[in-house]
């Protein structure tokens, strides 16, 4: 018996290569198990990991490989994008009372805006632009004086990010703008007019001093802020947002493709094997959390020792948010770095969290978070990232011989295969398989529908009769 079989195939390239390859293993594996009655149990898998080269028009595999060589090493070129540098900054007492003056004026003209439009709308028929609005704005700074008190750039942006919440409605990325409040994070944005950058110092308008900004990071070499926005989060935090034109260098290419398969109580799992934990940032303070909001909810509604009580609680969930939106720019980072292509799904985490078991485990990963990440990153560095559809049953797919199980539930960690006796772990399993879905997906057009795997099973002689486990 041969200890192993090269196959090489010609076909119409309009069949995916993939699925071909997986009807000959099913039907190899189901004769050799006929004619090699101890495999069923003695041997685990039959077939190890396929790697397939289609070509077309004639070109031949060396010219593939001499092509692949070619590209080793060679530098992409680089691309000029827009990107924000954040950082924090101590403001003066006197700094701090013009910035909440102009938070408030700009709080104040965005929560106007949106009132009128709605207003206009509904009650007249009428739809109201940016301009239309820009034009309104002198009068009600005469209305109400005390706008004056801020530089008008940031009220004018109010109302372009006004206009842009509903476009954004509009086209179906966003729900109804609402009004802004006091107790949630203030931001005020500043154009090139409104602010003055001399490469080491930034002052903005009517400010005697420039901010100290902690510079953890040097800014592009001869860049030119195109926008500054401040910010102040809920734990009375001060922010500084720099928005200029960076040229970025894509990465070397490298020759590893790797699959994601995300969880909760491992994060990642990857094709690889390698499986990242969890770290459970919520879980773990949020008995001190709640405590806080315990102490806080005592509190007499408006007294000084509430507002205290409420910086707390604010404290700790930015001690929540930090430390997990750094743990996953590391972990996008490194995978980003380290791997060509990298396949995940398109979970949809807003119905996810509808399940109150697992609503908060859910949002404590930070999925979507992560792989919006994954997908800016790979933009920049010359990655490919390819999801697959939510649909498609990773977990229930065997990756050695693609038989689908008709269930399988959460509390099932490793599953054995009827058909080809392989014991798989759950999330590798699954993590193989969005991986071979995804470059099929990328190369072949498939759609990562379940439709195919229940065709697949369909059709017993193709993959064996299915065993029982013994």
């Amino acid at each position: 018996m041969p200890d192993h079989v090269h196959l090489i195939l010609g076909c119409d390239p309009q069949f995916s290569i993939h699925k071909l390859v997986r009807y000959i293993k099913g039907s190899i594996s189901h004769l050799l198990r006929e004619e090699f009655p101890e495999l069923k149990r003695n041997l685990p898998s039959l077939w190890t990991n396929s790697y397939d080269v289609g070509t077309v028009a004639g070109v031949t595999i060396e010219t593939v490989q001499r092509y692949g060589e070619s590209q080793k090493g060679k530098e992409a070129v680089s691309k000029k994008t827009k990107r924000a540098y954040k950082f924090r900054f101590y403001p003066t007492e006197e700094q701090k009372i013009l910035l909440a003056q102009t938070f408030g004026c700009v709080r104040f003209v965005y929560n106007w805006g949106l009132s009128t439009r709605k207003t206009a709308f509904f009650q007249h028929g009428q739809s109201l632009s940016y301009h239309d609005l820009a034009a309104m704005l002198p009068d009600l700074k005469k209305a109400y004086p005390w706008l004056s008190d801020a530089s008008s750039v940031p009220l004018q942006q109010a109302l372009r990010h006004l206009d842009r919440a509903f476009v954004n409605v509009f086209e179906g990325r966003a729900q109804y703008p609402t009004f802004k409040k006091k107790q949630n994070e203030q931001s005020a944005t500043y154009a090139a007019n409104a602010f003055k950058w001399d490469g080491k110092a930034l002052s903005l308008a009517k400010m005697d001093e420039p901010v100290d900004i902690h510079w953890h990071r040097d800014l592009p070499k001869d860049a030119q802020p195109s926008s500054v926005t401040i910010s102040k989060d809920c734990a009375n935090r001060y922010f500084v947002s720099i928005l200029v034109e960076d040229d970025i260098k894509p990465k070397p290419l490298v020759n590893n493709m790797v699959g994601l398969d995300l969880g909760i109580t491992s994060m990642v799992a990857l094709s690889t094997g390698e499986s990242v934990g969890n770290p459970r940032y919520f879980a773990k303070d949020e008995k001190r959390l709640a405590k806080a909001q315990r102490r806080h909810a005592k509190k007499k509604q408006g007294s000084k020792n509430r507002n205290k009580a409420r910086l707390k609680v604010a404290q700790i969930h930015a001690r929540i948010q930090d430390r997990r939106r750094d743990y996953q720019h590391k972990l996008s980072t490194r995978l980003v770095h380290e791997n060509q292509v990298i396949c995940v799904e398109s979970l949809a985490v807003k119905n996810m969290v509808k399940n109150h078991s697992l609503a908060k485990a859910i949002q404590d990963v930070g999925w979507g978070e992560f792989v919006r990440q994954l997908e800016y990153k790979s933009s920049w560095y010359g990655r490919t990232l390819i999801k697959i559809d939510q649909w498609y049953p990773s977990s229930k797919t065997c990756h050695a011989c693609k038989h689908v199980l008709s269930s399988l539930t959460l509390d099932r960690r490793e599953w054995v295969c009827p058909e080809c006796g392989v014991v798989h772990d759950r999330d590798t399993n699954a993590a193989l398989n969005i991986l071979a879905e995804g470059l099929s997906v990328n190369a072949c057009g498939g759609n990562g529908r379940p439709v195919r795997a229940k065709a697949r099973q369909a059709v017993a002689s193709e993959a064996g009769s299915s065993h029982s486990r013994g």
